[in-house]
């Protein structure tokens, strides 16, 4: 293994996730955010012979830390397919799913990838490169209402019309097309004293909706709730506010938008049922090592045995 492949991505909460897997030597599993492999390998450490192990990464990078083992198959593919590859791959079942949601140090430290305001570069933010629009093409296409949105919804920035009213009027005089192009229209909108928390989640708005995360991650938790064996297990570490939610809405209600259904006795009707009533954070050594962990959150649920639904 070599030294790039070793410092590509340093695993987030490796053992309280993979120890929530609660893994089965011969089990079925799925990491679907193969990543720089941190959590597959020790995923695979704790399979027997007989298990399986499915790794779903979109980004060709990753290509190269697929780990030489009989018992992985990669998948090349956004995990939104999730229910559609578990299909080709014969797989019916599965005895835990694990989902790293957030973006790694390799890919902020590339300034050729665009995710980062650190650097200057091309404005891409594209999770795979090989397809998709890019966010110089949101920047430069979007009216500025729905540009406006992209920032207030995926941003959660108050002054998301200011920003979008800036760059519509900046793009008529010549496209916005690098990083630092962007940044002399949008940085003027911020105080000093915030400007890169706030910038922060500039990109972060961009990124969500040039690769349509919170669409993709909708997809993937409900294929994962209708594969999951009774008794398996879901976990899944997130980054920000509007992916948390949507992880804590279906592992409560059994669906991302927190509708809760009950039952005569009043109890909800979800499938899951928590495994950690509090959520899980790293702990101070953790963050000290890997910055990247701060904002971690680690959610485990376990499926429950529902008796089947009664046909009204």
């Amino acid at each position: 293994m070599t030294e790039e492949t070793q410092t590509y991505h340093i695993p987030v909460l490796l053992k309280p996730a993979v120890d929530g897997l609660d893994i089965r030597p011969d089990g079925t599993y799925v990491d679907v955010t193969l990543g720089g492999g941190g959590h597959t390998r020790e995923i695979l450490s704790r399979l027997g012979p007989k298990g399986r192990l499915l790794g779903f990464d979109q980004d060709e990078d990753a290509e190269r830390n697929i780990p030489d083992d009989g018992r992985f198959t990669f998948v090349r593919s956004n995990f939104r397919y999730l229910h559609n590859f578990l299909r080709y791959h014969g797989v019916e079942q599965i005895d835990g799913l694990l989902a790293d949601l957030g973006v790694s140090s390799h890919h902020f430290d590339d300034s050729e990838r665009g995710f980062s305001f650190r650097f200057d570069g091309v404005l891409d933010m594209r999770m795979n490169k090989r397809a998709g629009l890019t966010a110089a093409d949101v920047v430069n296409s979007y009216d500025e209402e729905r540009l406006a949105d992209v920032f207030y919804l995926y941003g959660e920035l108050k002054n998301s019309r200011r920003l979008a009213a800036a760059l519509a009027k900046a793009r008529q005089a010549s496209p916005v097309t690098t990083i630092a192009g962007f940044l002399d229209i949008v940085k003027p909108l911020f105080g000093r004293e915030r400007e890169k928390k706030e910038l922060a989640r500039v990109f972060q708005a961009l990124r969500i909706e040039v690769n349509h995360e919170m669409e993709a991650l909708k997809e993937m938790l409900y294929a994962a709730t209708e594969a999951l064996r009774p008794g398996g297990r879901l976990v899944i570490i997130t980054y920000h506010s509007l992916e948390d939610r949507m992880v804590k809405n279906l592992m409560k209600t059994g669906n991302v938008e927190g509708r809760m259904e009950k039952d005569f006795y009043g109890n909800v009707q979800t499938p899951f049922q928590a495994v950690n009533n509090k959520v899980i954070v790293p702990d101070d050594d953790e963050v000290a090592r890997n910055p990247r962990s701060r904002s971690a959150k680690l959610r485990i649920a376990q499926k429950r045995d529902l008796p089947p639904k009664k046909n009204d």
